[in-house]
């Protein structure tokens, strides 16, 4: 992952411990008004993949044992991982594109319910995402992937009617440099980095098609998440994904859906009308958005101000706002491997770590929370807006609360340290609390794809009978029980 070149090292604390009379009175500690349901308090769980449903996107008891660990520690709020809207293959990724899913969406929904006695409520966060494959072998992409083009005779200066195979041997014996003059820019990025398609690949049928397709999609896959017994969804439109795609000022289309911000916020707003109409009034919807691209060429803090406008004005019931994670500036990945988008500066913006700036790696992202939070304010908007990053615990909180940044509070890092760490807070035990390093070891199994796991507490009691461990068998897969008494 790219870090900042001064590699200032931070440490993470306690920070100031609340007594009683401050818990109850702050606003961390409140009740809150999302759509029509109300949360306890403004703690909320943020979507994180641990990479443990089965490769057919199925709930499996690893799921089921995940997200049941979470609701012991009774958040507000927890958001189910990002979770597939199309009955496609892909992996270890929970899916909702069809019926047969629904059950087991069912049990995860009761165990939740059950964990928390009913004191959390449970989203879902839907998304769409388009191929990418891996970074190939340099014959094999010559041989087999790369189409032969007239513009590859003529930079070769062949004739016309020189065969394929030939252009292709003659290709395989230039050097780097030779071959990237004779390649466009967009194979040689495919070369180097692998394939990866973009809404912008409009000659490709099926992404022409995706205004077209994509509501349908997202509200089916809505109204199978309300029959599971999900208090709500949570649309992804942020990081290196379809929709957040669209709203991208590198969205270039010019069908309608690319080009100005209005015409990129057009599908957003689509696939938002498509799937409120489709499920209950009281079933909250959601979107999470990028506060900031941090790429070049990327949307302005001005677009992502008037969008989020755009979506209050369309009746959302909340936005909780991320930072970056874009394929644009990711690494090049080792062959055989992927492009990750949470490698390059954007990546790090996303996930920032212990070795950082002057700026430090918590709450990066509060300020441009706090512009969007004042402009919808100031344009007499209430929407509820989320804020993440780098917050582990009290003072940090209800400092961003109390700064008017947002209105509910996200932990993701920090709730995987410690799932109940807010119990513990309530219960006055701060000192009991396992406090999140920001190394990004959980960031790096998922990179890898490995079941993400926590350097804190994931070596503990490996003997202990239940414990279930990870496919290797050197890691549990959740955190110890903790004793309150």
């Amino acid at each position: 992952m790219w870090k900042p070149p001064q590699k200032i090292r931070w440490t993470t604390g306690k920070g100031v411990v609340p007594d009683a009379a401050t818990l109850r009175s702050s606003r961390l500690f409140a009740p809150l008004r999302v759509g029509r349901l109300t949360l306890e308090t403004r703690t909320w769980v943020p979507a994180m993949v641990p990479w443990r449903a089965d490769e057919q996107g199925f709930v499996t008891d690893n799921v089921l044992d995940w997200y049941g660990r979470f609701a012991k520690g009774r958040p507000a709020a927890i958001v189910v991982e990002a979770t597939g809207i199309r009955d496609v293959p892909s992996g270890p990724l929970l899916r909702v594109g069809h019926d047969r899913f629904i059950p087991g969406l069912e049990k995860l929904v009761g165990r939740v319910r059950d964990e928390s006695q009913g004191h959390t409520r449970l989203f879902i966060q839907l998304i769409d995402f388009l191929a990418i494959r891996r970074r190939p072998a340099r014959d094999k992409f010559l041989n087999r992937f790369l189409v032969i083009t007239p513009a590859h005779r003529e930079n070769l200066d062949l004739p016309e009617t020189t065969p394929d195979p030939d252009v292709r041997a003659l290709l395989g014996g230039l050097d780097e440099d030779a071959l990237k003059e004779v390649l466009t820019p967009r194979e040689w990025q495919d070369l180097t980095t692998g394939a990866r398609e973009r809404v912008t690949d409009t000659h490709l049928p099926h992404i022409r098609d995706l205004p077209e397709t994509l509501p349908d999609l997202f509200a089916k896959a809505a109204l199978r998440t309300q029959q599971a017994g999900f208090d709500g969804v949570e649309l992804h439109y942020a990081h290196a994904y379809t929709m957040a795609s669209f709203l991208s000022a590198t969205n270039t289309r010019s069908d309608g859906f690319g080009g100005t911000a209005k015409n990129r916020v057009k599908l957003p707003l689509e696939v938002f009308h498509k799937v409120r109409k489709t499920v209950e009034q009281d079933f909250v919807v959601g979107a999470r958005i990028l506060a900031d691209e941090i790429v070049d060429g990327g949307s302005t803090a001005q677009d992502v101000q008037w969008f989020a406008l755009e979506f209050a004005r369309a009746g959302m019931d909340f936005l909780s706002l991320s930072r970056g994670g874009k394929f644009d500036d990711a690494k090049q990945p080792k062959m055989g491997d992927a492009a990750y988008p949470y490698t390059g500066q954007s990546g790090y913006e996303c996930m920032p770590q212990f070795l950082s700036d002057e700026f430090g790696p918590f709450g990066r992202n509060f300020a441009a929370t706090k512009a969007i939070r004042t402009a919808l304010k100031k344009a007499g908007h209430h929407m509820p807006i989320v804020a993440a990053g780098g917050i582990h615990n009290f003072e940090t909180a209800e400092g961003a609360l109390q700064d008017e940044v947002a209105d509910i509070i996200g932990t993701a890092r920090q709730s995987l340290a410690d799932p109940d760490w807010i119990e513990k807070l309530a219960a006055g035990q701060n000192d009991q609390i396992r406090t999140c390093e920001y190394t990004n070891y959980c960031e790096g199994l998922d990179q890898k794809h490995k079941q993400v796991t926590c350097k804190l507490w994931d070596r503990s009691e490996l003997d202990k009978d239940g414990v279930a461990l990870s496919v290797d068998g050197k890691r549990r897969l959740i955190a110890p029980a903790w004793d309150a008494g």
